[in-house]
């Protein structure tokens, strides 16, 4: 069990992080492979980046706020 959690800490860190990425590739996958929202197909790529930086803006000010 200490492996896993070693490599769960060094791949992904934080579960904010691991959470937030899955469900924004899971919302991306959905728009990509239905007919709903065709516009949005286009934007894709900058809503990854800017949900992505949103995910760990999020975790960078949650560790900020810690233990004080």
């Amino acid at each position: 069990m200490k492996t896993v959690k070693a490599i769960y800490n060094f791949i992904v860190g934080d579960m904010i992080i691991l959470v937030g990425v899955a469900l924004v590739v899971i919302v991306l996958s959905i728009l990509n492979f239905t007919n709903a929202l065709p516009s949005l197909r286009i934007a894709t790529g900058i809503i990854l980046i800017v949900a992505i930086l949103a995910v760990l803006s999020a975790t960078l000010f949650r560790e900020a706020r810690g233990r004080r």
